[in-house]
């Protein structure tokens, strides 16, 4: 089986080239830019292309199968040579569809915690011994890729994006695997640029519910009004599991989930955490694992990579980095960081990173999401303005659409850093949040300046 990657260098894209590779598949791939982790990923099994740039006089009529990643667009000289000769051309997610459609199906959606609620799954999975593929947005502890998929393997679970997912196929990513079993966690406007508006947004979460299979399951988020409204205005003939906040305690910086049989400490902490794990939870019990097992799989979870992770601490002072980027994610971090740690001051610092964020419309979703926070920095690279060909924001704009006319703004790198050095680090705690690189700051460096104070 022949599989050519147009645009490799993607996360997924790169992970199910390794995947296939595994799996005995004769692999190919090609990009114009390939950047870290990928690089070495593909270098160490043997795919990094010889040559970047697009090639088309390598897709020849042996090719099987085409896998076109978003980053190539719909002229690219690969794929059009692709459709001369008529091969089959697959986004991602239709092509791990193929791979998985005669195994269970778990796909895992919505606007903020996808990744984490996956994760969890994952390594409940794993602890108590069970065979399944997955295909997850994180390099999670214990799983040596973000993609795996076997011959045998009867179950898969799937972080299900609402993104496009390709050029060519301008359904959300998460239709497309027809799930068995689905959960959406909530529901909040994201990518601008290609749903306009709240209601077209929303409409793609009803379609992910009808794309459910028949006498399939879906399960939600009752504590997400938006989603309850979904729901309640659903007739397929689909299962239906609602799960809530499950109740908790917090006690000397460790969060216990409270349950029949006592509590039972927890390394992750947040209020959207535990909702997190509560979906995770529920998935799990259709799955046929029991409480008593996942309770004692899920107290050694030690969160995603890049979800409210630990950086450093020193003298009682903590430094946590989130992927947290859009605004329901920022107001969940915050107000995780602040309810965890109450009697220290947090120093909140978020980079506006994403082609929504920088939209000065979509800017006044993030109206009070730093509230919380008792100093808040705007971080934004003055190269993704240029790179994204936006007029550059002011910091009046800022202060404006975040409700706070305190608020820190920078908009180069070294004055940050500089910013963050002379920071007293007592009592205090620090919250990065980017879905970006800081401008490329070295953030564990960056740690050891502010202890350092």
């Amino acid at each position: 089986m022949r599989v050519h990657f147009i645009a490799i260098g993607g996360s997924v894209m790169h992970n199910l080239a390794i995947a296939l590779a595994n799996k005995g598949y004769l692999v190919s791939g090609s990009d114009d830019f390939i950047y870290e982790p990928s690089r070495t990923n593909l270098t160490k099994n043997g795919l990094m292309p010889e040559q970047l740039g697009w090639h088309p006089e390598r897709i020849t009529e042996d090719i099987n199968a085409v896998v076109l990643g978003m980053h190539a667009k719909a002229d690219n000289p690969e794929l059009v040579r692709a459709q001369e000769l008529g091969l089959q051309i697959y986004s991602y997610p239709a092509y791990i569809y193929e791979q998985a459609k005669d195994k269970t199906r778990v796909v895992v959606g919505g606007s903020h915690g996808k990744t984490t609620i996956t994760s969890m799954i994952m390594h409940v999975l794993k602890e108590l011994g069970r065979s399944f593929d997955y295909v997850v947005g994180a390099k999670l502890e214990g799983f040596e890729t973000m993609v795996k998929i076997t011959k045998d393997a009867p179950l898969i679970i799937i972080e299900g994006d609402e993104y496009l997912a390709s050029a060519i196929d301008r359904r959300p990513k998460f239709l497309l695997y027809h799930a068995n079993i689905a959960l959406i966690s909530g529901i909040a406007w994201d990518h601008i640029n290609v749903f306009p508006t709240y209601q077209e947004y929303v409409e793609q979460f009803k379609l992910f519910i009808e794309s459910i299979e028949e006498k399939g399951t879906l399960v939600y988020n009752k504590d997400d009004k938006e989603v309850q409204n979904l729901v309640s205005n659903n007739n397929s003939n689909i299962n239906k599991h609602g799960y809530k906040l499950p109740e908790f305690t917090i006690n000397k910086g460790v969060s216990y989930l409270k349950t029949s049989k006592g509590e039972i400490a927890l390394q992750i902490f947040g209020k959207h955490n535990l909702s997190n794990l509560a979906g995770a939870f529920t998935v799990c019990e259709w799955l046929g694992i029991s409480r008593e097992d996942f309770y004692q799989a899920i107290g050694s979870f030690k969160g995603a990579a890049r979800r409210l992770e630990y950086v450093a601490d020193y003298a009682g002072s903590v430094v946590y980095k989130d992927f947290a980027h859009s605004p329901s994610k920022v107001r969940a971090s915050i107000d995780a960081v602040k309810e965890q740690y109450p009697n220290s001051k947090l120093v909140a610092i978020i980079e506006l990173h994403t082609f929504s964020s920088l939209n000065e419309e979509f800017l006044q979703e993030y109206f009070d999401t730093m509230k919380q926070a008792d100093e808040a920095v705007v971080f934004i690279d003055q190269n993704s303005f240029r790179q994204k060909n936006i007029k550059p924001i002011e910091a009046l704009t800022i202060k404006k659409a975040f409700n706070r006319d305190d608020i820190i703004y920078f908009n180069d790198a070294q004055n940050l850093e500089g910013y963050i050095s002379q920071l007293d680090p007592q009592g205090k705690n620090v919250l990065f949040m980017s879905s970006g690189n800081f401008g490329g700051i070295n953030l564990v460096n960056l740690s050891d300046k502010f202890f350092n104070f």
